[in-house]
């Protein structure tokens, strides 16, 4: 069977000269709004709207990923979504995340799905995080007829 997803409808906005503080009270405002995603870097704000196809997209990585660790023996903690921040510098909520081992403060592992915007750029604010390994999953706009 072959399923026909509509068009993507994220939608992205980017905004320089932000402060630490100024991003903080705009995270709070979208704080009850699952949808939305903030970004920090070095006073650039992004604010993404995430899609029912990203979702799709994410949620069938995080099962393939899981499922090869699993099959594989790796001893691996699923820590999600959850904001990962570093005051004053960055602030970034990867698609997937994986701790191997052991839960860590900082996962060894993020996964990016870019749909209709971003991609490697990204990874800058990874970096100033910490995050040792960073896998970005590009889905060619075809995929999407609508």
């Amino acid at each position: 069977m072959t399923q026909l997803l509509d068009k993507p409808t994220e939608q992205r906005f980017i905004q320089t000269g932000v402060s630490w503080e100024s991003f903080k009270a705009i995270q709070q405002g979208f704080a009850d709004s699952p949808a939305v995603r903030l970004f920090y870097y070095q006073g650039e704000l992004e604010i993404l709207s995430t899609s029912p196809e990203h979702e799709i997209v994410k949620g069938n990585i995080g099962f393939l990923v899981e499922d090869y660790m699993l099959n594989s023996g790796l001893d691996f903690v699923a820590t999600g979504s959850f904001s990962l921040e570093k005051a004053e510098v960055a602030s970034a909520q990867a698609d997937e995340s994986y701790c191997f081992n052991t839960k860590k403060p900082v996962p060894d592992l993020a996964i990016e799905v870019v749909i209709t915007s971003g991609g490697t750029n990204k990874l800058r604010r990874y970096q100033a995080l910490e995050v040792q390994e960073v896998w970005f999953w590009k889905t060619a706009p075809s995929a999407f007829i609508g």
